[in-house]
């Protein structure tokens, strides 16, 4: 956004600061983070903290004054994260039409060297390969009218959580510890519930879907869930019913696994060549009505089922098969009720590529992945003012569509991340920190 643009909307902006930010504590600190806001929602080619500092100002000599407000606004103040995100996750539940699904997914930021918080050689799904880099798990609401992140969380692995020097330098609390991502991913929702959050459906992809636990910690929540799965993943097919025999008389252990001879498990990717299909369409997007061929069937997961566990409860199997292609490609897992319509289905688990579409903008229009800090109280007091700044434009966007987004239409991988090339723009003066 340029100068004339926040200035049409510097009444709603500063209304909505405020009640983002009115747990700040102090008249300056509170100001010093509306202007970090600003700034994230400034055109420039770089949102760290002196870039934004120089288009904040218009006068030279101010420079130097707003960048030590706006960096001891995010590294040093010891302000609330989690206050100022239950704001923010009970405005977005509450004011931003058609909200209907949790959506789970993690993101990667590529660094140089081993001192950021977090960083590592680790896998990131953002970057498709291994490399050098922090990765996050966010919690975001959607709808099909509009969607934005209300919680992340720096992932760090086993090595950083037990090295005490390097979390003493990064500033790590000790009440972090080692957890999977889909254990953060659960913390995130339990956070946002008992901020006052409506429960949803969940969305995830199969990074999150393929972990039974992550699953069964959704159904102890009694949330129900659309996630993608991995075609390697055993199922029990449609007409089985799975028992463990009688134990037949005589001498002899009794058998304690649960069989079908006539129907075994099997992967899913195999059963999914077995389904009939048809098209359904789901979206309306700026290329027409996004379609594709789907079925469905009723299983259960057969999960270590050599070891005797007993069968999953019956829930559905979703599959596309792409036009074109040889087998079916993607597959989903839901534990919505059995008279969910097959379109309901289809059109849930496309919503969660929503959350490709946050990611692009935090990304390239807000600055989320351009904190040039180290420490976990900067990193994510910079991802907790970006997901404000984004979410003043998702609401803003809801009541004002814009045109169709080529993002509407995604149906693939994300794409990388990258800066947005525009004008920088100026604010007028500012008086000097007190």
């Amino acid at each position: 956004m340029n100068q004339r643009e926040l200035k049409r909307l510097d009444g709603e902006l500063h209304a909505y600061l405020e009640k983002m930010l009115g747990g700040l504590g102090n008249k300056a600190r509170r100001a010093s983070a509306e202007h970090y806001v600003l700034g994230l929602l400034l055109d420039g080619d770089r949102k760290s903290i002196q870039p934004m500092a120089s288009r904040l100002v218009d006068d030279d000599r101010e420079i130097e004054a707003m960048r030590q407000r706006l960096q001891e606004c995010i590294v040093i103040s010891q302000w609330s994260n989690e206050e100022v995100r239950e704001r923010l996750a009970k405005t977005l539940d509450r004011e931003l039409p058609g909200i209907e699904a949790f959506v789970i997914d993690d993101t990667g930021f590529p660094k140089k060297g081993e001192h950021s918080v977090g960083v590592a050689r680790q896998y990131s799904g953002t970057l498709g390969r291994v490399d050098n880099c922090q990765v996050a798990t966010s919690l975001h609401l959607a709808g099909e009218q509009g969607s934005g992140c209300i919680g992340l969380r720096l992932y760090l692995s086993e090595e950083w959580c037990t090295d005490s020097l390097r979390r003493q330098k990064a500033g790590v609390p000790d009440s972090i510890e080692f957890q999977e991502k889909w254990r953060i991913a659960l913390s995130l929702i339990d956070n946002a519930r008992q901020a006052g959050v409506r429960d949803h459906v969940t969305l995830a992809d199969a990074g999150y879907g393929d972990c039974s636990e992550f699953r069964s910690g959704l159904d102890e929540r009694k949330l129900p869930y659309v996630v993608g799965i991995s075609g390697v993943t055993v199922v029990w097919p449609p007409d089985s019913k799975p028992d463990v025999p009688k134990k037949p008389k005589g001498p002899g252990r009794p058998v304690t696994r649960y069989r079908d001879d006539e129907h075994p498990p099997i992967a899913i990717a195999e059963l999914a060549t077995t389904l009939t299909y048809r098209k359904v369409s789901w979206r309306e997007g700026s290329k027409g009505w996004q379609s594709s061929r789907f079925a469905t069937a009723r299983i259960r997961t057969a999960h270590r089922h050599q070891n005797g566990e007993a069968p999953g409860a019956e829930q559905w199997l979703l599959c596309q098969w792409f036009y074109g292609e040889e087998t079916p490609a993607k597959f989903w897992l839901s534990s919505l009720p059995k008279d969910t319509s097959v379109r309901s289905l289809v059109r849930l688990a496309k919503l969660r590529w929503r959350i490709e579409r946050d990611y692009q903008e935090l990304k390239q229009e807000i600055g989320l992945d351009h904190f040039e800090g180290r420490t976990w109280r900067g990193f994510h007091h910079h991802a907790t003012l970006c997901s404000v700044a984004h979410a003043f434009l998702a609401l803003r966007r809801a009541l004002f569509p814009p045109e169709p987004h080529e993002m509407d239409a995604a149906d693939g991988p994300p794409t990388s991340s990258a800066a947005s090339p525009s004008l920088d723009r100026h604010l007028s003066a500012l008086s000097s920190a007190p």
